[in-house]
């Protein structure tokens, strides 16, 4: 088993339902956050803890994400022709070198288990991360990824980002129980798909962030479908803890759940306000947009 974590699993071939119409077309994941789609920064936090290889698993209408990732020649041309260098820089930037991206199509939407055994064959006997776009994860400085593969370096299990959620909230994520371990980090004991608030084990749950050994691959393979058919990566992590050590890391970060129209907005609305060129025109514009609504009757 390698030492390091140098390949990740995106699961990018979801519907995106509950952004439609924007979807019918456009994958959720390119939907961008001020001026770069979800996917980017997913990837860009990849890249930033030491993952080299890019594995997403897409379905037919994802197109778009392969094409953002691999090089536009005319594109370049025509902004190297218009002398737009720092717009030619960024577009050739989005992958750097010695980065290299695979793509492998889910052919049906099986759940993200499936997703995951889907990226078999191309992850092989490694332990791999896996990144859902729709958690946006500003870590500050670490980003979470990062922090969870320092962790792995030391401790060689898998790992599952986990984060406080209101009780209420409990039936819309994966739950887990643990006992602590060290500052922020416990030894998962059980973990349940969206229980309902009065049966939870916990309010602790697993949010788009995980570091998984290959052995998941063997559970993923022989768990029969649930709900809807679905395979359930949280099914298959219950049953890993019958071998596995796997932890739970509450990262140190601030999440947006892209997921949902109201976290978009947030993280749109937060991330433009931090923005280098845009910050303060923006800033200034929602100070004097609130203090209209204030004095309208």
């Amino acid at each position: 088993m390698s030492a390091g974590i140098t390949k990740a699993v995106f699961p990018v071939a979801g519907l995106g339902s509950r952004f439609l119409p924007a979807t019918k077309a456009n994958p959720k994941e390119m939907l961008p956050i001020v001026d770069k789609p979800l996917i980017q920064y997913a990837v860009e936090e990849a890249v930033a803890a030491g993952i080299t290889q890019m594995i997403f698993v897409t379905s037919s209408n994802k197109r778009a994400i392969e094409d953002h990732f691999d090089r536009s020649y005319e594109l370049e041309q025509e902004l190297e022709q218009r002398g737009k260098k720092d717009l030619l820089a960024m577009v050739r930037g989005i992958l750097p070198r010695g980065v290299t991206c695979a793509y492998v199509r889910q052919p049906q939407a099986l759940g993200l288990g499936h997703a995951v055994l889907c990226a078999r064959d191309v992850v092989g006997e490694h332990p791999f991360a896996v990144i859902l776009a729709d958690d946006l994860i500003d870590g500050g400085e670490r980003n979470c990824l990062a922090q969870m593969t320092a962790l792995y370096s030391r401790l060689a299990c898998s790992l599952i980002a986990v984060e406080q959620i209101p009780a209420a909230d409990t039936d819309k994520y994966g739950i887990v129980s643990s006992t602590p371990l060290e500052s922020g980090l416990g030894r998962v004991t059980a973990i349940v798909e969206k229980p309902a608030p009065a049966k939870a084990p916990s309010t602790l749950a697993v949010v788009g962030r995980y570091i998984l050994t290959p052995g998941i691959f063997g559970i993923l393979e022989t768990l029969g479908g649930g709900a809807h058919g679905e395979i359930q990566l949280t099914d298959a992590i219950a049953k890993l803890l019958n071998s596995e050590q796997v932890l739970a890391y509450r990262f140190s970060g601030k999440r947006y759940d892209c997921g949902s129209k109201l976290g978009y907005l947030e993280a749109t609305v937060e991330y433009a306000l931090r923005h280098p060129h845009l910050g303060r025109e923006f800033s200034a514009y929602l100070d004097a947009y609130c203090a209209a609504r204030k004095t309208t009757p």
